[in-house]
């Protein structure tokens, strides 16, 4: 089929996809720190939102929609603004709110599977160095000479998300694992949603500073 690349290509693809996987980012800070506060189901729901964040992501380097963001520097200056303040939104609820099984916010609200889901696509799409990531990223193994090229960036891109899950699934297994351990012990829940917002507010500041060009 002609959007299928080469196999040598998807070798160098699945390797490079592996390895990325392990990057630390804001999509794995959230699966994993919904996983320790609201269990593996949260976690699993912001991964299937981050994944549906892919598919449009991978879409719009496909259609050459990403390049038009970030040709534009109004546009991408906005986009970095708005994730920016995203993640810090995500800092403030994680330091104010807590840890879901924390012994003295334990009454408080949980999200639901959907809002899971929301907030995965949400950190997703909302972060432009994921757009420069896939400007960068997939056409390195697509010629663009070759006239299939958007059907075989589509389908690396799409193919990014079954690559990757063997890497993350068993990080949200662990982290729900080690929630168990949690609850036990609030005042390290406390010193992980501290933790988790040092973290959001740090891949803030690398947004604001990330550059289109």
């Amino acid at each position: 089929m002609s959007f299928i690349p080469d196999w040598p290509i998807l070798v160098q693809f699945a390797i490079a996809t592996l390895i990325l996987s392990l990057t630390p980012g804001p999509d794995m800070t959230l699966f994993v720190g919904r996983t320790l506060s609201e269990g593996r189901a949260a976690g699993f729901a912001c991964m299937a939102g981050a994944c549906s964040g892919i598919v449009i992501h991978t879409s719009m380097v496909a259609l050459g929609l990403s390049a038009l963001i970030v040709a534009s520097p109004s546009a991408f200056l906005a986009l970095k603004i708005v994730g920016a303040g995203y993640l810090v939104y995500l800092a403030v609820q994680a330091i104010r709110k807590g840890s879901a099984f924390s012994p003295e916010l334990g009454t408080g609200r949980k999200h639901s599977l959907f809002q899971h889901w929301a907030t995965g696509l949400g950190i997703n799409l909302l972060n432009p160095k994921i757009i420069l990531f896939n400007m960068t990223f997939l056409p390195q193994f697509v010629s663009a000479a070759d006239p299939h090229a958007p059907g075989k960036l589509f389908f690396l891109g799409l193919s990014f998300i079954p690559l990757s899950l063997p890497m993350i699934i068993p990080m949200v297994l662990a982290a729900d694992t080690f929630s168990a351990a949690l609850k036990k012990n609030p005042t390290v829940t406390r010193v992980i949603d501290w933790l988790f917002a040092g973290i959001f507010s740090a891949f803030a500041v690398k947004i604001l500073l990330a550059q289109s060009k």
